[in-house]
């Protein structure tokens, strides 16, 4: 946490207004006031999980962005950011007292409040793709944005345990990304370590601890290294400036534990930085560095001639000195590193107008924004967005060339299938194969910097993309057009290809209808989807535009309300207790030596709340109390008499089958490294089986032995922790 803890809202005020008259007129630092006033009386009541008055947050935000060089706008909306979305004030309120910029920017950062989305993700997307939409209008929303989720995080231990978890992972997955996108390099780093340090307190705290070990040679290090480069450049440069900098704990995080490499083989841990005046200088530091000390092989990047594309430019090559200690030099302009430490808000910071001298356009600069947004719109699910975000804007960029010799980033990991359609939709729509450096490669083969990489293309007609490329395309782009490709030009095919999937997942749920129920459950489903026709909500599950597996839990529900009847009648399997000796794992209240069988639709386990229910000639069967067969209140069930208090024997132990449902990303591998880790803890598996999804995930479904719910609980954490694992959850058999 920040000293902000010992200071009064009044003080850390004053502080803030003192800093604004060194970036703002009399008149803005009026309109600054006015908010705060109107924010600190909305706010009074209010205080934070840290039982601190709630206007301290507002105030930090402002502070962060004022850090920016932001503008007067920026802090009035940060001031305010939350009064629409937590007091009585609102939209029109703002607009009479503030003008309409303030309150479009307060209107882009506020979440979207109770709307009635089916699940957590989809409310996630939602509010993402408004704040997406706020931001294509103007980018200062999600300036404020990144500048309120990050004094959360400094601030996040006062959230519950799960919550901080929460927070962390989205922080990590969608905020920090989009920093970097932005090229605000300062707040990206400082999220991605916060959220670490929520996510893997261990693997942190190991880093840091490290870090501090090398403390003092590292400074001397860096030091003497510093001077030395100083007194070379000088030689050639005027006024050069040269900094040291230490690799974020995410950073070494990201090599040690992602991509297993101990500490001492990371090689940009200590890096030096060069700034100078022109880019012909910038070569000539990189002549006299590499004269200096012994280059790396492989270690060398131009980001000058090759920016990424959040306009990143900067000459990086590692080198190694006498003392045997590998460091890396960043040489770049003074222009390039406003650009690198503060992004699109160099744009206010340093006055630098619409479009400062080498620097994009703003509405370019926002083009990828707006991409986003229209993919979206084409795949018709908002959550793809959010899918997007995590693949498509990760920290990494790969350069690839075309063999006309131009050049076409695209993120780490992407196959040919994503190149081609980077081209054009054209281009990857009649894709039949590529070549890489001159030779023929597979269809989902990754490209690397630096290749030359040719797509082959066919003239023939009707020719198309495979259903396969959903699975193989890493960027949510290529994804989308490859859909579109199939929503517009094979719609006969994806009815069918629509309706064989939602028969299979029936099958395999036990989702058992006559025609006519069936018939009737489907269209229910086509309206819940907002679809006109079942054929049309056929024909988007079959193009990719909507996964079955997303809609299962709707179909499970509508199914146990409306369809399933109680186990006598429609047959809910029940399976008899495995016991090794004469007792039995659970105690029926008022009957002796009653054959207990448990219910496969919820499969309960020791530790679950439970209860029985009394069937004809079968004996007790036994269900977890929340049970979707079980009715909420007992004493309005049909039968009441038939349902029994049952308790588990905990003098007993015995092992329990268990069911899960693991959603992950396609990938080699997936099954066996799942396998490895349930062999490390001695959890035996019964079976197992897998399924592609539409969207590039896998579906894997397992029954394992436990003993208990707490067991079963360590063993979903360890499987979540496996690389590509998305979700696991407990099933009913």
């Amino acid at each position: 946490m920040t000293n902000e803890a010992e200071k009064t809202p009044k003080e850390l005020f004053d502080e803030l207004i003192e800093k604004s008259k060194k970036l703002l007129s009399a008149e803005e630092i009026k309109a600054v006031k006015k908010a705060y006033s109107v924010a600190a009386d909305a706010h009074k009541a209010q205080l934070r999980y840290s039982g601190q008055p709630y206007i301290i947050h507002p105030l930090a935000v402002a502070d962060i962005l004022l850090n920016l060089g932001m503008d007067s706008p920026s802090i009035q909306a940060a001031l305010l950011h939350d009064t629409v979305e937590d007091t009585d004030i609102t939209l029109d309120d703002l607009k009479k007292n503030f003008g309409e910029e303030v309150a479009n920017l307060v209107d882009g950062v506020t979440k979207l409040g109770r709307v009635p989305l089916s699940t957590k993700e989809e409310q996630q997307a939602e509010n993402i793709r408004k704040m997406l939409l706020a931001m294509s209008h103007d980018i200062r929303v999600i300036i404020i944005k990144l500048a309120d989720r990050l004094h959360n995080m400094r601030t996040l231990d006062f959230m519950a345990p799960q919550k901080r978890r929460d927070i962390a992972l989205e922080t990590l997955e969608i905020y920090a990304p989009l920093a970097h996108r932005l090229g605000i390099r300062t707040a990206k780093e400082e999220l991605e370590d916060l959220a670490i340090h929520f996510l893997d307190p261990i693997a942190y705290d190991d880093i840091s601890k490290k870090l501090s070990e090398t403390g003092e040679s590292r400074v001397e290090f860096l030091e003497s290294t510093k001077k030395k480069i100083q007194d070379r450049v000088v030689e050639i440069v005027e006024n050069p400036r040269i900094d040291a900098r230490i690799k974020s704990v995410h950073g070494i995080y990201r090599k040690m534990y992602m991509q297993g490499k101990a500490f001492d083989e990371i090689y940009d841990i200590y890096a030096v930085r060069i700034i100078v005046d022109t880019v012909a200088e910038c070569y000539n530091c990189l002549g006299l560095i590499h004269d200096m000390y012994k280059p790396l092989p492989g270690r060398f990047k131009d980001y000058i001639s090759t920016p990424k594309k959040n306009m990143y430019q900067s000459l990086h090559t590692t080198v190694i000195g006498k003392e045997g200690i590998p460091f890396e030099v960043q040489i770049r302009t003074k222009e390039m590193h406003r650009t690198a430490e503060y992004g699109v808000a160099a744009h206010w910071k340093y006055k630098l107008g619409i479009s400062g001298k080498g620097n994009m356009n703003m509405d370019e600069r926002l083009a990828w924004v707006r991409q986003l947004l229209e993919e979206q719109q084409e795949s018709g699910d908002v959550r793809e967005i959010v899918s997007a975000i995590k693949s498509d804007l990760v920290p990494e960029d790969t350069f690839v060339f075309t063999p006309k010799g131009d050049v076409i980033n695209v993120p780490a990991g992407a196959t040919v299938i994503d190149f081609a359609y980077a081209i054009h939709t054209a281009v990857g729509n009649k894709m039949v194969g590529a070549k890489v450096d001159g030779r023929i490669v597979p269809i989902d083969y990754k490209v690397k910097t630096g290749e030359i990489v040719e797509i082959l293309t066919s003239s023939q007609p009707g020719k198309g993309p495979s259903r396969d490329w959903l699975n193989i395309a890493k960027t949510s782009s290529a994804r989308t057009k490859i859909r579109s490709w199939f929503k517009n030009e094979r719609r006969d095919e994806n009815i069918a290809e629509g309706k064989a999937e939602i028969e299979r997942e029936f099958k395999k749920n036990f989702i058992r209808l006559t025609d006519e129920e069936y018939d009737k459950f489907i269209e229910n489903l086509a309206h819940h989807q907002h679809c006109a026709s079942v054929e049309d909500l056929y024909a988007t599950i079959g193009y990719g535009g909507v996964s079955v597996i997303r809609l299962l839990p709707y179909i499970k529900d509508e199914y146990n309300k409306n369809y399933k009847k109680h186990e006598e009648t429609s047959g809910v399997k029940t399976v008899e207790v495995r016991r090794s000796t004469g007792k039995q794992s659970v105690t029926v209240e008022g009957i002796d030596d009653m054959l207990v069988k448990f219910s496969k639709c919820c499969n309960p386990l020791p530790g679950d709340r439970i209860i029985g229910f009394i069937t004809r000639g079968h004996g007790v069967s036994i269900h977890k109390r929340d049970c979707v067969n079980v009715p909420k209140v007992i004493a309005q069930a049909s039968e009441p008499e038939r349902w029994v208090k049952v308790s588990w024997n905990e003098t007993l132990k015995e092992d329990f089958r268990a069911a899960l449902q693991i959603t992950a990303l396609s990938r080699i591998g997936l099954m066996a490294d799942i396998s490895m880790q349930l062999a490390a803890m001695r959890v035996n598996i019964n079976d197992i089986s897998s399924h592609e999804a539409k969207d590039g995930r896998s579906m894997l479904y397992m029954s394992i032995t436990v003993s208990n719910v707490e067991h079963l609980r360590n063993v979903i954490q360890r499987i979540e922790k496996i690389d590509g694992v998305l979700s696991v959850e407990r099933q009913g058999y």
